[in-house]
């Protein structure tokens, strides 16, 4: 069986990866690490196809360590710690240099199995590699992610795919057999998604369809051919963005049935179920807010839920919550008022604390005024008395304006009654 394309030219070196310049550049911090000869565990976090793994191996032949790999899909507890006593055995304790242990796909791993690693990373037994497309912070243990150092690997750029493809046709052997002409490279490039193994894939395949050695590659020609193998729903490529805006949208619009299509493609398309239930909490602040504050909860619910039992019972927890949050009342008063807040924030500096409002914990500081004469709402009427809340310079700004509908209709008297017409409710 032929070595796929992604493989045969894999970069064996720093000088030779393409892309993420911020870290194999010659001022990279992967890049002055590597010269200083102190590496650290790190967890390598970027979207499919942007060379983690290829990053992880060059670290190892160039510092001259012994590497180990897991993958997250299909190890458990007994495989890394059978890996961490063979690379504790392997040396590193004479040379200074740590066996290096990659784990693909490391926010597969449960807490019980990232728990296995702690002791071996701490006592320096190996140095962790971690790949991950999901945000560390929610998927990787607070212990472990405070043991390693979080790198950022960006989705390649047009140029990067680019490059890509040439360095192709240049270094591989079987490719430099034929004449292959670049006429056009868009169509390779939307169909990748900015995944470079895709990409490659893709190439490779358009390449192995012409029966002579002459190859023109133009877009309507890697249609042709590549038109048939398209997938309906690609977690990692450019219709995942699209499928999640039309989810998102979906619900915002207030349309249960599209929301359940549109949640359907994205199961059925094996995305991550966690990945869909954070989206929904982050429209449940958004798009909902105070029209229904139980949304929220409702969202926040759906996420623990999900991230506790897992497919296929969370597919129903999913469509409840998309079902529930499409079919709410709708506002994004609360997200344009921080909008408004934080742009507010930027125009005018730093303004001081009215002397009022201001924390009197020590003696000088109440000889100065601190807090002299703040009013405790609690001592009058309903809880309120009227008093400035915000800097001398910005005072009667108005940024919270509430939506229309019955529950912030409501808030908005409460806010009148209160006010009166110092903020124009």
């Amino acid at each position: 069986m032929s070595t796929p394309l992604a493989e045969r030219i894999r970069p064996q070196k720093l000088t030779d990866y393409v892309s993420q310049t911020h870290l194999v550049g010659p001022q990279g911090s992967l890049t002055l690490q590597m010269q200083n000869g102190l590496i650290s565990s790190m967890i390598f976090w970027g979207p499919p196809g942007t060379g983690k793994t290829t990053l992880a191996n060059i670290i190892a032949r160039e510092s001259g360590r012994p590497f180990y790999e897991l993958s997250a899909i299909n190890a458990g507890v007994k495989d890394v710690r059978e890996v961490i006593d063979k690379a504790r055995q392997s040396g590193g304790l004479f040379s200074g240099k740590n066996p290096i242990l990659f784990i693909d796909e490391i926010h597969r791993f449960s807490k019980s199995q990232q728990d296995s690693l702690l002791a071996a990373v701490e006592k320096g037994w190996v140095t962790l590699i971690g790949a991950t497309t999901e945000n560390p912070s929610f998927e990787v243990i607070p212990a472990l992610l405070s043991r390693c150092q979080v790198y950022v690997l960006n989705a390649f750029t047009r140029a990067d795919l680019e490059a890509l493809l040439h360095r192709a046709i240049e270094i591989d052997t079987q490719f430099q057999k034929k004449k292959i002409q670049l006429k056009e490279t868009e169509a390779l490039i939307r169909l990748s998604g900015g995944d470079g193994r895709k990409l490659l894939n893709i190439f490779e395949l358009v390449v192995s369809a012409f029966s002579g050695s002459e190859i023109e590659i133009t877009n309507e020609k890697v249609l042709e051919l590549v038109q048939q193998n398209t997938v309906l729903y690609d977690k990692t490529g450019e219709q995942h963005y699209d499928i999640v805006s039309a989810f998102i949208k979906s619900i915002r619009g207030s349309d249960p049935n599209a929301a359940v299509y549109w949640l359907a493609r994205m199961i059925e398309g094996g995305e991550d179920l966690k990945f869909i239930a954070r989206r929904m909490l982050i429209l449940a602040s958004e798009d909902i807010g105070n029209a229904n504050p139980t949304a929220l909860i409702m969202a926040n619910n759906t996420f623990q839920a999900v991230s506790t039992i897992g497919y296929p019972e969370s597919r129903i927890i999913l469509s409840q919550c998309a079902v529930y949050l499409a079919s709410s009342a709708k506002s994004n008063a609360s997200y344009m008022a921080i909008g408004q807040a934080q742009a507010l924030v930027k125009q005018t500096g730093d303004l001081p604390v009215p002397i009022h409002l201001r924390n009197a914990p020590t003696k000088l500081m109440k000889e100065l005024g601190y807090g002299e004469e703040y009013q405790y709402a609690h001592d009058f009427t309903n809880n309120f008395i009227d008093q400035e809340y915000l800097p001398e310079a910005v005072r009667n700004t108005k940024l919270y304006e509430p939506g229309n509908n019955a529950r912030e209709n409501e808030l908005r008297a409460f806010l009148k009654n209160r006010w009166k017409d110092k903020y124009g409710y």
